[in-house]
């Protein structure tokens, strides 16, 4: 791994008075340590997720450890195009720059395959469609701000994805492993491609991608269920995965660190990016592909249906 990052903690995040930052997913898991995170270093923050009760709960969470905390929730359903668009409808009347978007929400390994609201398979539809159509929707928001960043969160298993244009919902075959990992892999194509993008119309946004290595959270077991294999292990060999709050680090330093720069990739430097502190990752070979890349983008603007 090059460029290791000397042991970058969130003791180093920037103070930050009047900045925002939207995080999808934040209600538990590597999400709510971005959100904490943040919260603590002064940001103003956005939480979402489907359950507005989980969101009280964890606004509460994060007011317990910071009472002066800026975190308010929002309800969105990145498995439905409707849902995205009446919350990206409703923060543009609301008008306030948008300094950071956490793309890290995220579906794994569900056993059966099942569809989003708009029949895309649950895990590319989710994980890759519904971060890409927010981010068209917050675009505008987005370039108001000074130097805004997008960082969007991928996964290890991204080594082993495909994109296969010919079938991307998995509708002729659905191994569920192969779905996310194309799922992830088309996360980390579409941070390279958004970077490009913005480069190329003077957009002013940094678009990062990260991953968590291997963490404590509950993917495994919302996804695949506490009984498979995976959520076996996750439940009762926990001493595998490091702390969700180590998981975070890499996707904190992409969003906050003055060093971090727009088109790279973050991840643990440690046991095959599996856990450690923050350094530059390793890109698979498949994400490289520039071609792909921009006809997955092309492809992806026309099932949302928006434009960047």
């Amino acid at each position: 791994m090059q460029n290791e990052i000397k042991k970058w903690t969130t003791a180093q995040i920037p103070q930050k008075k009047d900045g925002l930052a939207v995080i999808t997913g934040s209600t538990e898991g590597v999400g709510f340590e971005d959100a904490l995170a943040l919260s603590s270093a002064g940001w103003s923050v956005v939480i979402m997720g489907r359950n507005p009760q989980k969101g009280a709960e964890s606004i509460s969470k994060i007011r317990d450890k910071n009472p002066q905390a800026k975190v308010s929730f929002e309800k969105i359903d990145l498995a439905d195009l409707s849902s995205i668009k009446a919350f990206t409808a409703k923060m543009i009347v609301r008008g306030q720059p948008i300094d950071l978007l956490i793309n890290n929400a995220g579906v794994m390994t569900p056993p059966k395959r099942l569809e989003t609201a708009d029949g895309f398979e649950l895990q590319f539809g989710t994980n890759h469609l519904g971060h890409f159509a927010l981010t068209a929707g917050l675009l505008p928001l987005l370039r108001k701000a000074s130097k805004a960043r997008v960082v969007t969160v991928s996964s290890v298993a991204n080594r082993a994805g495909k994109i296969n244009f010919e079938d991307l919902q998995s509708e002729s075959s659905y191994v569920p492993m192969e779905a996310y990992s194309q799922s992830k892999l088309a996360n980390l194509m579409f941070a390279f491609e958004l970077q490009r993008q913005s480069e190329q119309f003077g957009w002013g946004i940094s678009s990062m991608a990260s991953h968590p290595g291997v963490s404590r959270t509950r993917l495994l077991i919302n996804g695949a269920g506490r009984w498979s294999g995976p959520g076996i292990m996750r439940t009762f060999l926990p001493f595998l995965f490091q702390p969700i709050a180590q998981g975070a680090l890499p996707t904190l330093y992409a969003a906050t660190a003055s060093e971090a720069v727009g088109g790279v990739y973050y991840g643990p430097n440690k046991l095959q990016e599996t856990r450690g502190f923050p350094a530059i990752a390793a890109i698979p070979a498949q994400a490289l592909d520039i071609d792909a890349s921009r006809k997955l983008w092309e492809v992806s603007k026309k099932l949302t249906q928006v434009e960047l």
